[in-house]
């Protein structure tokens, strides 16, 4: 009884939102078209379940690349309208289109010379009527079985603003190096942001050796520098190879006298290899990919000699991984 019912709630929103989707038409386009000709921001503003969809939708455009924000119409009517300024456009939100607080605000955001665009279930509503442009989201039911609570209705309000937002995001070319730009503190900015370079270690913390320096020379600075690995340079300086642990153990089951070894004789060739500017999320894929964990850095112009390398638990530290 209980999945049957959660079920049927699903189905009802689902064919709302299908519906929606059919009945699009011009005056879409041209509420995207108004806002993209702004000057101004998108004040987004309704009442109880609607105003805390256009809290969300608010949030939605301003993290896509479209200044938002939310206006309470109650706490506009007392003051707050002198956030509204001539240029912006005011997405006003009610499914009656009747919504007493919403209608009170009408005739101040015309003074004031904003655009308003409506969203509503009812195209004969009185804030319909008002509008610049009106975007329909009626639906043939709600999923409450009382008819009462906003349910449908407020999840075709919330996906008429995720299309409006998308549908700007792509009409201003923003790219997901743009959203990382407004989201600096989560994963997704820290995987387009934070560079190679951001993390790596440089100067004396690079563990380098020569490809003549005897093995035990190659031990100490494993062992020093703690990253489990070391370069070997050749003798114009560029990177000829690496030793890891890994490539200790093999050599010591092989019975390969390690201390009186070469580096060179006992080096991985060719390693993988990243740029400074490369950014850090590239390094971890390359490190997954090839199931190593650490890398050598090399600036754009010249990809033979060092200048840092990277280790797998730097990513881990900076939270990519």
């Amino acid at each position: 009884m209980i999945l049957e019912e959660a079920k049927r709630v699903i189905r009802v929103e689902a064919e709302a939102l299908l519906s929606l989707a059919d009945s699009l038409n011009c005056d879409f386009i041209k509420a995207v078209e108004l806002i993209l000709a702004s000057h101004g921001r998108v004040v987004v503003t309704g009442m109880g379940k609607s105003g805390i969809i256009c809290q969300k939708i608010a949030s939605t455009l301003s993290s896509t690349g479209t200044p938002a924000f939310f206006l309470h119409p109650a706490e506009g009517i007392h003051g707050d309208l002198g956030m509204i300024m001539r240029g912006d456009v005011v997405i006003a939100v009610s499914n009656s289109g009747e919504t007493e607080e919403v209608l009170r605000i009408l005739p101040t955001i015309k003074r004031i010379g904003a655009t308003l665009v409506c969203m509503s279930g009812s195209k004969t509503s009185t804030l319909a009527k008002s509008a610049d442009v009106f975007l329909e989201i009626s639906v043939k039911e709600e999923a409450c079985p009382l008819g009462l609570a906003p349910t449908a209705s407020t999840t075709a309000t919330l996906a008429m603003g995720d299309a409006l937002a998308v549908a700007l995001l792509v009409k201003r070319g923003f790219k997901a190096e743009d959203f990382a730009l407004f989201h600096p503190g989560g994963s997704l900015g820290k995987k387009l942001l934070l560079k190679v370079e951001d993390l790596m270690h440089t100067g004396d913390s690079i563990p380098l050796v020569q490809i003549d320096s005897l093995m035990r020379e190659a031990l100490f600075v494993i062992t020093s520098r703690g990253l489990g690995i070391t370069g070997v340079l050749d003798k114009s300086g560029g990177l000829a190879g690496v030793i890891t642990d890994g490539d200790l153990r093999r050599a010591l089951e092989r019975g390969v006298d390690i201390l009186n070894t070469t580096a060179g004789e006992l080096m991985t060739r060719n390693p993988k290899r990243i740029t400074a500017s490369a950014l850090a999320a590239g390094a971890l894929q390359q490190m997954e990919e090839y199931s190593i964990t650490s890398l050598f850095v090399f600036g754009e112009e010249k990809m033979s000699e060092p200048v840092g390398i990277i280790h797998l638990h730097d990513l881990l530290k900076a939270g990519l991984a």
